[in-house]
């Protein structure tokens, strides 16, 4: 049997060997210039080179660097965009920034919220001090996973906003304005080069959004909007269009809420390290309405960030949204955008 192994091991000995003597040879050499270009020739007798008739496996060849690039995008991550993101339904995913403001500071505050529709304007003045409490919640979970082929993924996204008037003890601190903001989301991978950038993915919504509140402080309205989310290395990039659905004018809270709210909004969402830059503007095509929100989330601990973020505008809540203020709060992020 020893000439059996012999026959196996010689083919793979006999270059070991050949090297083996080269190697003895270079030592020999004085100058380390032409010793070192000796070694050099006995490695490459060491590594065979693949034969003419093997093919490149496909699946290796179909990881190009652009493909493994857009794999691991901070947007194909979010939003499970690429097969190997993929987490299956109904569990919670990030969506909006989810913060607390423990400081929040305004210029104007609104003390006579209005609207246009008859029994929608406070009929006195709202006790509404400079200072208070303002924080969001915000997740989102998949209802539907690879609806065409491997693209396609249906989202119920819900986001929170309450502005808490802590320290105005005096009508025993309470609750100013929250914003209730359900949306159905159809979100379908694109992953089209653009001048500059990458189209990611396109997201067509329907969202409503209300205060829960009666009259005359009720405000709602609902939207159907399409979202171009764009992505370069660090810098996302989402714009979004919006059209309101109508109402019926004795049922329409808000009937000129799209003059100040706008017609859409773009965010600018910029990554450096563990801190994080976001710019979201609203504008009004039609008029010179909208708002600016400039936000920076910045690490504090390993699991801790804090939160800056300065507004300037039309509806910074609702119930404020034909009101124009500037404010600016300090706090902390448990959650980035998107």
């Amino acid at each position: 049997m020893k000439w059996i192994y012999a026959l196996l091991f010689l083919p793979g000995m006999l270059p070991l060997q050949a090297a083996g003597s080269d190697f003895g040879k270079c030592a020999a050499i004085i100058r380390d210039s032409e010793r070192l270009a000796c070694y050099d020739q006995a490695a490459t007798q060491l590594v065979a080179p693949l034969p003419a008739s093997v093919e490149p496996d496909p699946i290796i060849a179909e990881q190009r660097p652009d493909r493994i690039a857009v794999a691991n995008s901070f947007l194909g991550k979010r939003w499970e965009l690429d097969q190997q993101s993929k987490k299956g339904t109904f569990r919670f995913r990030e969506y909006k920034p989810v913060f607390i403001l423990p400081f929040h500071y305004s210029n104007n505050p609104n003390q006579s919220p209005s609207s246009p529709t008859p029994d929608h304007s406070a009929t006195s003045s709202v006790p509404v001090g400079t200072t208070d409490v303002k924080y969001q919640l915000s997740f989102k979970t998949k209802l539907w996973e690879n609806s065409l082929g491997d693209n396609g993924d249906l989202w119920f996204a819900y986001t929170q906003q309450s502005h808490w008037m802590l320290y105005n003890q005096e009508v025993s601190s309470p609750f100013r304005e929250t914003n209730y903001e359900p949306e159905l989301i159809y979100s379908l991978r694109t992953d089209t080069g653009l001048p500059g950038m990458k189209w990611r993915m396109l997201n067509l919504g329907l969202a409503h959004q209300s205060n829960g509140r009666g009259l005359p402080l009720s405000r709602s309205w609902n939207r159907v909007y399409a979202q171009f989310g764009l992505e370069r290395d660090n810098l996302a990039l989402f714009v979004r269009p919006w059209i309101r659905l109508p109402e019926r004018s004795n049922q329409d809270d808000n009937p000129d809420i799209t003059r100040y709210m706008g017609n859409g909004d773009v965010l600018l969402n910029y990554r450096s390290g563990e801190n994080v830059y976001s710019a979201l503007g609203r504008y009004n095509l039609g008029g010179n309405h909208g708002a600016l929100q400039l936000s920076w989330s910045f690490p504090i601990s390993h699991t801790l960030k804090g939160y800056v973020q300065a507004f300037s505008g039309y509806g910074e809540s609702l119930i404020d949204y034909n009101h124009k203020q500037n404010s600016i709060g300090f706090g902390f992020s448990l959650q980035e955008w998107r």
